[in-house]
């Protein structure tokens, strides 16, 4: 007969305060991290653009993240899920946590519901504009720079926000997501975040891809606070501040649902 150890895991709508809206993500507890393959098959049952596994160490937590196609080097909203699955149910009511990650050690603090990560700013380099990113888009973008991501910067937000991409010509592109933004009417700026290359057409809300929107804006609007939103159909509001080499990324995040995963010992 076979036996089974389970995996407590939640599913999280992070840069939200109410369900079906921003970007969910699941997270899983484990004592010692399954094996990669086990890791990419949850991601995949899953389904979503993150699945993040958290693991308790003697100084803090480790963190890995999953898409359904692979792991990645860093995933914001996943993080911001993962820090609210610990405060509440891990080790409830802490108001400070230390994630290890091979990006780095991500400090998070928790302040009245508001998760407040610490996180490395991009430092991109500009590149020329070319006819493969417009058709990519179908509009012309007035710059566009690159780092793990490529940003494109559009004139207006009606632009960012009416968008039709191709997703295989976005396949096409440097960068590991394709970013567009422009600057906001209600918010500092407004952003879209593709995704093709790692299974994810359009992602709702993109904590990482701020660690390159929040500087870009910061220095363009000579402001180190930004209030930015993802104009995708979920939707999700962002509060950055650049400070140095660092972006504080904050945003709330809330419970959709709990599940026990039964994983195969044999």
């Amino acid at each position: 007969m076979k036996g089974y150890d389970t995996m407590r895991q939640y599913i999280i709508d992070a840069f939200t305060d109410k369900i079906f809206s921003g970007n969910p993500a699941a997270v899983c507890i484990t004592e010692n991290f399954p094996s990669d393959d086990l890791m990419v098959n949850i991601a995949k049952e899953n389904n979503l653009s993150e699945t993040a596994f958290v693991q308790k160490t003697e100084h803090g937590y480790n963190l890995r993240w999953f898409t359904p196609a692979g792991e990645i080097n860093f995933c914001g909203h996943a993080t911001l899920a993962s820090a609210f699955a610990v405060s509440e149910f891990i080790d409830k009511g802490i108001n400070e946590i230390l994630f290890h990650t091979q990006s780095g050690d991500f400090p998070v603090k928790i302040k009245h519901k508001e998760i407040e990560m610490n996180l490395p700013a991009y430092s991109f380099s500009e590149i020329p504009v070319t006819d493969e990113m417009q058709e990519a888009i179908g509009v012309k973008p007035v710059q566009a720079f690159i780092k793990r991501d490529m940003m494109l910067v559009l004139e207006n937000e009606e632009q960012v926000r009416n968008l039709n991409p191709d997703s295989d010509k976005i396949k096409l592109l440097d960068g590991l997501c394709l970013c567009v933004t422009a600057q906001g009417k209600n918010y500092d700026c407004v952003s879209r975040v593709f995704a093709p290359k790692i299974s994810i057409n359009e992602d709702p809300v993109t904590g990482s891809s701020h660690c390159m929107i929040i500087p870009y804006w910061a220095e363009k609007l000579g402001k180190n606070n930004i209030n930015a939103y993802q104009a995708s159909e979920r939707g999700g509001e962002i509060y950055g501040c650049l400070q140095g080499d660092r972006v504080i990324i904050s945003g709330k995040a809330v419970l959709f649902g709990t599940a026990d995963i039964m994983v195969d010992m044999i």
